[in-house]
C-alpha cells in the first residue's frame, strides 16, 4: 500500500503541468475602441490598466488578466462581444459599458450566465427599475441623477427659459425626463437628434431654433466626438453670451485640449455637474490624476475615474473573499459593501438596484490658466437616489 501510494503521488505530480498555479482572475471589459466613441474607450482602457498597475496586478492573491472587447458603439455588436467574453474567454467578471443601449442589449446574456457586471458609465432607467439585477453594480450614478443635478444648478443660476438638445437614444431620453423632473423654469424646446451608426453632427438648424426660442439657457448632452462638433458650432452660432450653456458628458478633458487649440472660447464659463473632477482634493484623486497625466500625457476624464475606481473596488471585494470569484452572489454582496477609497473623495453607499447614492458638484469650464480645465465648485446634489429605485423588485 505504501508503494502504491508513492506511485500514485508521483503519477499525479507528473500529470500536473510544471509551475501550475491558481488561475488568474479574468475581467472582461466591453468598451468602444473604434468610431466616434473611441476617444472615450481609450480613457477606459488606460484607466483600467493604470488601476491594475496600482494594485500590483493581483486581487485576492490571484493575478489579474483584462480582456478588452470593442462594441463599436453598436448594441448588437456589444451583445456579441459580451457573449464571447462569457462563452469563449470564461471571464469571472464583466465590466466597462459606456453606452446605455449597449448595456441593455447585453443584459440577457449576462443574466442568463449569472455573471457579475460592473458598469463604468451606462445607467439606463430600465436597469435601475423593473429590470434591476442583483449582480449588477454601477460606478456612476443612474442616467437621471446627473441631469437632475444640472437641472438644480440651472435653477440656482436663475435660468428661466430652457432649450434641450440630446441624441435620440436611451440615455438622451432619460436625460430629458430627468431635467423636466427638477427644472422649475419653462422648457421652450427640445430636439432629439439622430444617433447610432450615422450620428447627426450638423446642429445649425437646432441652434437656429434655440436662438429663435428666446431661451436664456441651453442644456446639451453630446458624448464622444459629437461633443466637440457641438461645441464648435455653438461657438460659431453667436449664442455665447446670450444663452448660458449647460452640458452633461459633452465638454470634458477629452475634448477641451482640441477646443482650446481651435480657440473655441464660447464654451468658457459653461457649467455642468458631476460626481468627480480632476481638481478634487483627496490623496487618491491626486495620485490618480498625477500618474495618469504622467503616463498618458493628458488629464483623465470622468470615464477614466470610474474605470480606475472599478479596479480598486473589485480588489477590495475579491480580497475580502480570499480570491473566490466563483460565487456571483457573494462577489456582488462584497462589491456593494466594499470600503475602498474612491477618487471622488467621499464614501458613498449603493442602493438596492446597484447604483451609487452619490453627490454632485457644480463644474465650470475654466480658461484662466494655461490649460483649459474643469473647475469644481459648490455641491448641488447630495445623497439623492435615482427616481427608479422604487420600481426595482429586489
Amino acid at each position: 500500500m505504501k508503494i502504491l501510494g508513492i506511485f500514485l503521488a508521483l503519477a499525479a505530480a507528473m500529470a500536473a503541468p510544471a509551475g501550475a498555479q491558481t488561475p488568474p482572475i479574468k475581467i472582461g471589459v466591453v468598451t468602444t475602441l473604434t468610431g466616434g466613441g473611441a476617444v472615450i474607450g481609450r480613457d477606459v482602457v488606460d484607466a483600467v490598466n493604470l488601476g491594475v498597475e496600482h494594485i500590483g496586478g493581483s486581487m485576492g492573491g490571484r493575478k489579474v488578466e483584462i480582456v478588452y472587447e470593442d462594441d463599436g458603439l453598436k448594441p448588437e455588436l456589444g451583445r456579441q462581444k459580451t457573449q464571447k467574453l462569457i462563452q469563449q474567454d470564461g471571464v469571472d467578471v464583466l465590466g466597462g459599458y459606456i453606452w446605455s443601449n449597449v448595456l441593455l442589449a447585453s443584459r440577457k446574456p449576462i443574466v442568463d450566465a449569472g455573471k457579475v457586471v460592473v458598469s463604468v458609465n451606462a445607467g439606463p432607467s430600465d436597469i435601475a427599475g423593473k429590470l434591476c439585477y442583483e449582480n449588477f453594480i454601477a460606478m456612476h450614478a443612474q442616467n437621471d441623477v446627473l441631469p437632475m443635478a444640472v437641472g438644480k444648478l440651472m435653477n440656482l443660476r436663475g435660468a428661466k427659459k430652457l432649450y434641450f438638445m440630446a441624441p435620440n437614444y436611451t440615455a438622451g431620453k432619460d436625460f430629458l425626463q430627468a431635467v423636466r423632473r427638477v427644472y422649475t423654469g419653462e422648457v421652450v424646446g427640445a430636439d432629439m437628434t439622430r444617433w447610432g451608426d450615422d450620428p447627426q453632427l450638423d446642429f445649425s438648424a437646432e441652434l437656429s431654433k434655440v436662438r429663435a426660442s428666446g431661451a436664456d439657457a441651453l442644456f446639451a448632452f453630446y458624448p464622444g466626438a459629437a461633443g466637440a462638433a457641438f461645441a464648435r458650432q455653438f461657438d460659431q452660432s453667436g449664442l455665447a453670451g446670450k444663452t448660458k450653456l449647460f452640458t452633461a458628458f459633452t465638454l470634458d478633458q477629452l475634448n477641451l485640449p482640441s477646443l482650446q487649440a481651435a480657440g473655441v472660447k464660447g464654451v468658457l464659463g459653461s457649467e455642468t455637474a458631476d460626481f468627480w473632477a480632476a481638481d478634487l482634493d483627496n490623496a487618491e484623486n491626486k495620485r490618480f490624476v498625477k500618474e495618469f497625466n504622467a503616463k498618458y500625457g493628458r488629464l483623465p476624464s470622468n470615464y477614466a475615474a470610474t474605470s480606475y475606481d472599478m479596479v480598486t473596488q473589485l480588489k477590495a471585494a475579491v480580497d475580502e473573499l480570499g480570491g473566490n470569484t466563483k460565487e456571483a452572489a457573494k462577489l456582488s454582496a462584497a462589491l456593494r459593501k466594499a470600503a475602498y477609497r474612491s477618487v471622488r473623495g467621499v464614501q458613498y453607499r449603493i442602493g438596492k438596484n446597484g447604483f451609487p447614492v452619490d453627490r454632485c458638484v457644480a463644474v465650470e469650464v475654466d480658461g484662466s490658466g494655461p490649460v483649459w480645465s474643469l473647475k469644481s465648485k459648490e455641491v448641488v446634489l447630495e445623497g439623492t437616489a435615482d427616481p427608479h429605485l422604487a420600481a426595482c423588485p429586489l
